[in-house]
Formats: C-alpha cells, structure tokens, sequence
C-alpha cells in the first residue's frame, strides 16, 4: 500500500536520512534526481537500494497534572513553613554539638518564619478559651480533648487543663501547578560558579 502524504515527523525523519544518503552514496543521489525531475523509480532496483519509508516516531507523551492525593495539603504546608522558617532544616539539624544561646538564636528565627507562614495560609484558634492550669469539669469527652494522666471511671471528668489545644478554623493553600512534586518540600541548591 503507497502513503500519499508522510506526517512532518515522518518528513523530517525522511529528509535527515536522505540528506545523509544524498552526500554519502551516489547512486541513490541519482535515483533522487531522477525521481526530482519526475522519472519513475526503477523497479529492476535491488530492494535494499531503495528509499525505506522512515520508522514512525511515537509521540512524546505529554507530563499529565498531578493528581491530588490526601497528603498533599500537609507536604505543602510543611514546605511553606520549610520555605518561610527552615522548619526541616532545623528540626533534621543535630543540635548536641551547639550551644544553648546558639540553639536558642535558631530557634527564634525558626519560630519567627513559621508563624509568619502559619498566619499567612491558616487561621487558627484555641480548643479551650480557659487558661492554662485552670481546674475544670469536662461532662461528656469529646475529640477535641484527650484525657491524660489517672484516666478511670466515667464522665464527669475533672482536672486541670494542661494545655489550651488548637484547632485549624480556616486553610488556604496554593493550588498545585504544572508538574510539582509536592513531595519535594525543598528543592537541593546548587550555586553555580
């Protein structure tokens, strides 16, 4: 069966092959004339001295947008507060060998950069609006609460609050673009000289 028309990655295929031949091996340089100037291809030609029709080029598949997958809200959010505050650095860090005043100026940057970060895509506020340390009576436990210390018997429960609790009111996150990996949360650097 003879192609009428060849597709252009065909085509460019056809013309870097023939080019090469073209300028390599005379004979077929005169067929090619011939053919230029309208004259049929010989058909007492041996089968190999022919033009073979060039191999199909395959499409280059195209990089599909990344799917959401549950995780990715908490890998941006821990790449926010890598990028604003260094989080990962200085929690991966072994911080033995340093001092207490160098840890403590690290620390303050660290916190400084993932507030800002936290402010800056979340809105969050306290579980319990009593202060910490207050005595109170917790009727009915619930999930935003989690009993600790001598846990036994049924509710009511009383003690002392520990600790206020947070809890996430609002989350704004960046939409994923392009082909991110939100697995990368911060990227190698290479300083180029």
């Amino acid at each position: 069966m003879t192609q009428t028309s060849l597709s252009l990655p065909s085509r460019l295929w056809l013309s870097w092959v023939a080019w090469f031949r073209i300028l390599f091996d005379g004979r077929y340089a005169a067929r090619v004339a011939a053919l230029e100037e309208g004259a049929p291809e010989p058909e007492s030609l041996p089968r190999e001295s022919r033009v073979a029709p060039p191999p199909p080029v395959a499409e280059t598949p195209r990089a599909e947008a990344p799917r959401a997958s549950p995780e990715d809200g908490a890998l941006q959010l821990l790449a926010l507060l890598q990028r604003e505050g260094r989080f990962v650095d200085f929690v991966e860090q072994e911080v033995t060998a340093f001092s207490d005043q160098d840890v403590g100026a690290a620390a303050r940057l660290v916190h400084e950069g993932c507030r800002k970060a936290l402010h800056a895509h979340a809105r969050v506020s306290s579980v319990r609006t009593e202060a910490e340390g207050a005595r109170l009576s917790l009727e009915q436990p619930s999930a935003e609460v989690k009993l600790v210390g001598n846990v036994a018997g049924a509710a009511p429960f009383r003690g002392v609050l520990r600790h206020r609790g947070w809890k996430v009111d609002e989350l704004r996150l960046p939409k994923l673009i392009g082909a991110h990996d939100p697995k990368v949360v911060a990227q190698a650097e290479l300083e180029l000289s």
